[in-house]
C-alpha cells in the first residue's frame, strides 16, 4: 500500500492468527499505537500517523480478520474482547516492551479500546488513551439501565435517539445477510458512498481487501455487544487519562453517550470538532496536533492539556487562530478570548508595537503560541507576503477572523472620492484579502475551518450620514452570505459579525467627511464620549465570535439595539428606512440619528 509509505512491518503471532504490524518514526521515542475501527484497515490512519512520526514512534496493526492479518478459526467466538485485548498486549509486549504505550482508538478501535484500558491486566501497559467515536460496551450499557430505570422524556429521548442511529448493528446481528452484502454489490459501492457521505480527501483508500474486512468484522458485534449490553461490568474505571474527541456530526453516535463519563475516567480531557465519523481521513491535522499535545503532556508528568480554559476550550484547544487589527479594541478581545480557550494566536495589526503587546498577553492568557505580525490588510501584495508566512511558519490557519476596520461620517456629497476608497480598502477590500488567501488555504487542506467577518448592524440598518461606512460593512455582509454557500460543501464555516455600539478606538480614529482638522477632532471626542457613556465592551463582541464559530451561525447581531434593527430589517424595513430619514447630523447624537456602529 502507497499510502503508508516507509512503514517498517513486522507479523506478530497471538492467539492462533498473526496480526501485521506497521512502525513509523524512532523506536525511541515515546510509542502510540492506533486502532482502526470498522470496516476499516490500519491505513486508515495513514495521514494521521504521517503526521505523528516525526515526533512519536507510531505503530499501526490490523485487527484480527482486517487488512493483512489473518483470520481466527472459526470466526464464531473469534473476536471476543478478550481475545482483542490478547491480541493489543502482543502488539505492545512486541513493539515496545519496556515501555508503556499511549493508545488511540477510532470507531471499533475505540471499543475495543475502552476494554483495554479498563481491564487489570493491562494495568501499566497503557499510559493514555485517546478514544474517538466508539464508546465503551459497559459504559454505553450502563447508560442505557440508568435512563430506563428512571425514565424521563429527555432520558427516553436519548435512548431511542441513540437507538436510531445504531440502526447498521441491528442488521449486522443478522446471519449471512451482511457477508452477501459486503461481497456483493455493498463492498463495490462503499468507496463512493464514503466519499459522498462524509466527503473523505481522494487517495487509495479504502482497501482491496475491504469486502473481506467487513465481513469478518460483523463477527465484533455479533461476539460482543448482546453479551456486554446485558452484563455490563461494574469495574470499568480507566486506568490511564483519557483524551475524548468528539465529532459532533457523528451520524452513528449521539453526543449525549458520555455525559456520564467523568465518573468512569477520573482523568478525562474532551475535545470537540465539526465534523462527520471518519475524522482520521478528514481532520488528520487536527487529530494529530491533539495526540502531540496530550502524549507530551502525560510524558511530561501532566494528566491535562497544559493551556485552555472556560466553556471552549475543548473545541479550540490548539486550533490556530488568526486575527486582523488585533492591536486593540475587538480584535484584540477576540485574540484573548480565543488564547484563553488554549488556541494558538496569529495577532495582525498594522501597529507592530499593538500586535506585539496583544501577542504577549496572548501567551499569558492561556495561547501555546502566539505571534505578532505586522500588516496593512487593504494591501494586496502585503497579505500574500502574510498568508505565505503563516503557512510556511504556523500551519493553515484553522480560524480567520477579519476584523480590521476603520471608521467613515459623513453625508454622501461630502464624501470624497479618495474617503470611498480608503473606506472600501480597508473594510471591504481587506476583508475580501483574508478570505481569498486564508480561504483558499482552508480549502486546499480539505479539513474545514471557519472564516468570521467582522462587518456591522450599519449593514443592515440604512442612515443619511453613514453611506461608505454602510456600504463597505453591507457589502461584507453579502460577501460572507456568498462565501457560506461556497464553502458550506467543504466543510468551512463563515459567520457576518454585526456589532452595534461598542466601545473601541474606532471612535477616536473615525473620519468625518466633509470636515476640517478641528471640527473633525470635536466630532470625534464627542462621539467617543458617547461610546464611553454606552460602555458596551469589546469582550461581549469577542463571545459572540468564538460562540458564533462553535455554533456556525451565519449572522450574529450583538448589542441590543443592532439585534433590534436586525428585526425591523427582516420584518419591518420601512421602519428603518423612516428611521434613516430622520437623521440630521452625523455627531453621535444618538443611536437613532447618525450612529457609527463598529
Amino acid at each position: 500500500m502507497t499510502v503508508l509509505k516507509g512503514a517498517r512491518e513486522r507479523w506478530v503471532r497471538t492467539g492462533g492468527v498473526e496480526l501485521c504490524v506497521a512502525e513509523l518514526g524512532d523506536p525511541e521515542q515515546p510509542t502510540v499505537i492506533l486502532v482502526h475501527g470498522y470496516p476499516d484497515s490500519k491505513e486508515v490512519w495513514s495521514e494521521v500517523a504521517a503526521r505523528l512520526a516525526d515526533r512519536f514512534h507510531v505503530v499501526l496493526y490490523d485487527v484480527r480478520g482486517h487488512g493483512r492479518s489473518t483470520a481466527p478459526q472459526p470466526l464464531r467466538g473469534g473476536f471476543t474482547l478478550e481475545k482483542l485485548t490478547d491480541d493489543f498486549l502482543a502488539v505492545a509486549d512486541a513493539v515496545s516492551p519496556g515501555r508503556p504505550v499511549h493508545l488511540v482508538g477510532h470507531d471499533w478501535g475505540s471499543v475495543q479500546s475502552w476494554e483495554f484500558v479498563t481491564v487489570r491486566r493491562t494495568e501499566g501497559r497503557i499510559a493514555s488513551f485517546t478514544s474517538m467515536s466508539g464508546p465503551s460496551l459497559d459504559h454505553l450499557g450502563h447508560w442505557i439501565d440508568r435512563r430506563l430505570k428512571r425514565p424521563t422524556p429527555r432520558r427516553v429521548g436519548q435512548v431511542l435517539g441513540q437507538g436510531a442511529k445504531s440502526w447498521y448493528v441491528y442488521l449486522l446481528h443478522t446471519p449471512v445477510l451482511p457477508e452477501l452484502a459486503w461481497r456483493g454489490p455493498l463492498g463495490k459501492a462503499w468507496p463512493r458512498l464514503l466519499a459522498r457521505a462524509e466527503n473523505l480527501p481522494r487517495g487509495d483508500y479504502p482497501t482491496s481487501s475491504l469486502p473481506t474486512d467487513a465481513a469478518h468484522g460483523a463477527w465484533l458485534y455479533r461476539d460482543n455487544v448482546r453479551a456486554r449490553m446485558r452484563r455490563p461490568r461494574d469495574d470499568a474505571y480507566a486506568h490511564a487519562p483519557v483524551q475524548l474527541i468528539t465529532p459532533l456530526g457523528d451520524v452513528f453516535l449521539s453526543e449525549r453517550l458520555y455525559d456520564d463519563l467523568e465518573q468512569w475516567v477520573p482523568q478525562l480531557t474532551r475535545r470537540t470538532l465539526p465534523a462527520k465519523h471518519w475524522v482520521p481521513r478528514t481532520r488528520p491535522d487536527r487529530l494529530a496536533g491533539w495526540i502531540e499535545e496530550f502524549v507530551t503532556g502525560v510524558e511530561g508528568g501532566r494528566t491535562a492539556p497544559a493551556t485552555g480554559k472556560g466553556p471552549h476550550a475543548d473545541r479550540f484547544g490548539g486550533q490556530l487562530v488568526l486575527v486582523t487589527g488585533a492591536g486593540s479594541g475587538i480584535g484584540r478581545a477576540t485574540a484573548y478570548a480565543f488564547a484563553e480557550a488554549g488556541a494558538r494566536v496569529v495577532a495582525v495589526d498594522r501597529d507592530a508595537e499593538a500586535a506585539a503587546r496583544t501577542a504577549e498577553m496572548a501567551r499569558l492568557l492561556g495561547a501555546p503560541a502566539a505571534w505578532a505580525e505586522t500588516a496593512d490588510v487593504s494591501d494586496a501584495q502585503g497579505m500574500e507576503k502574510l498568508a505565505e508566512k503563516v503557512a510556511a511558519e504556523y500551519g493553515v490557519v484553522d480560524v480567520l477572523v477579519n476584523n480590521a476596520g476603520i471608521g467613515m461620517t459623513g453625508s454622501f456629497f461630502d464624501t470624497t472620492p479618495e474617503d470611498w476608497k480608503k473606506v472600501l480598502d480597508v473594510n471591504l477590500w481587506g476583508v475580501i484579502h483574508g478570505c481569498r488567501l486564508f480561504g483558499k488555504q482552508m480549502a486546499a487542506r480539505g479539513q474545514g475551518g471557519h472564516i468570521v467577518n467582522v462587518a456591522s448592524a450599519a449593514a443592515y440598518q440604512p442612515s443619511r450620514a453613514l453611506p461608505a461606512y454602510s456600504t463597505s460593512k453591507a457589502a461584507v455582509l453579502m460577501l460572507s452570505e456568498c462565501l457560506r454557500a461556497e464553502l458550506a460543501g467543504q466543510g468551512i464555516g463563515v459567520s457576518a459579525i454585526c456589532p452595534g455600539l461598542v466601545n473601541t478606538s474606532i471612535t477616536a480614529t473615525a473620519r468625518f467627511a466633509g470636515a476640517d482638522a478641528e471640527e473633525e477632532r470635536r466630532r470625534q471626542q464627542r462621539t467617543a464620549k458617547l461610546y464611553g457613556m454606552r460602555n458596551y465592551p469589546p469582550e461581549k463582541v469577542a463571545d459572540a465570535v468564538l460562540r458564533a464559530v462553535v455554533r456556525d451561525a451565519a449572522v450574529v447581531p450583538v448589542t441590543p439595539e443592532a439585534r433590534g434593527a436586525h428585526l425591523l430589517a427582516r420584518f419591518a424595513p420601512r421602519v428603518l428606512r423612516a428611521l434613516a430619514r430622520c437623521g440630521r447630523r452625523c455627531e453621535g447624537a444618538g443611536p437613532l440619528r447618525g450612529w457609527a456602529p463598529v
